[in-house]
């Protein structure tokens, strides 16, 4: 009896053990035949099927399927998106992660869009011509732009020499929304070299853009340029007014 019971602990059914965290998968795999089996009559026996009907060609993959882009209503102005009570679509983890976690959106509902399109007609503590004004003024206050003057022939600055200094750096601003300094620049002067002063960018007739600017003296003729300075705008640089520091 002792040697029975050794037995049936012994088993290997007692044994087995099975995980218990399987789950399922939600994957789906949109598949079809590329060799159709034959058409029966009815009541008619089926044949069996070859090798040729067991290959099949993909036709959609679930997982790698683009997924919709998800609509949200904007609480509050988010840079490079929108303003307040905006109807955006976006992606849904750039929706979801970047907007409705932090409470800058919500999804749109009828509720939610009539809310929102209400307090957008209030006045907001904070006042934006366009969802990407200021990311275009945080752009142009981190740029060191370089004026090249003329070292030979005298010259004022202009609003043009600064259009030309900025339409080389990338950036596209008319001559109308440039202000310079009050106190005019003039040069040739190499005690201005590399010197720094402001000039303002105006935005849509509404943002503005303070933009550090550096004189750089040039010449035509090679025997007279200046040594050459590697990655001169990371160096330090004086004011040109002395009055004329970074808010």
């Amino acid at each position: 009896m002792l040697g029975n019971v050794v037995k049936l602990f012994g088993c290997s059914s007692l044994c087995t053990t099975q995980s218990v965290l399987l789950q399922s998968s939600r994957n789906t795999f949109v598949l079809k035949r590329r060799t159709p089996p034959n058409l029966y009559k009815k009541n008619q026996k089926s044949g069996k099927l070859r090798g040729r009907h067991y290959v099949y060609d993909l036709v959609e993959d679930t997982t790698i399927k683009k997924k919709p882009n998800l609509e949200v209503v904007l609480t509050a102005f988010v840079e490079g998106i929108g303003s307040k009570g905006d109807v955006v679509s976006l992606k849904p983890n750039v929706a979801y992660n970047k907007l409705l976690l932090p409470g800058l959106a919500v999804y749109k509902t009828p509720e939610s869009v009539a809310k929102y399109a209400t307090e957008k007609d209030e006045k907001e503590t904070e006042v934006h011509s366009s969802a990407y004004a200021q990311r275009t003024v945080n752009k142009l206050e981190s740029l060191i732009l370089a004026v090249v003057m003329n070292k030979d022939h005298a010259w004022v600055i202009e609003p043009w020499h600064i259009k030309t200094s900025l339409r080389k750096a990338g950036y596209y601003v008319p001559e109308h929304a440039i202000t310079l300094p009050e106190t005019p620049i003039t040069g040739p002067d190499l005690l201005k070299q590399n010197k720094e002063f402001y000039c303002t960018v105006t935005i849509n007739s509404l943002e503005k853009a303070r933009v550090r600017c550096r004189i750089h003296h040039w010449s035509t003729e090679p025997s007279e340029r200046l040594p050459y300075v590697f990655e001169h705008w990371k160096l330090d640089a004086e004011p040109l007014f002395g009055q004329d520091t970074q808010k």
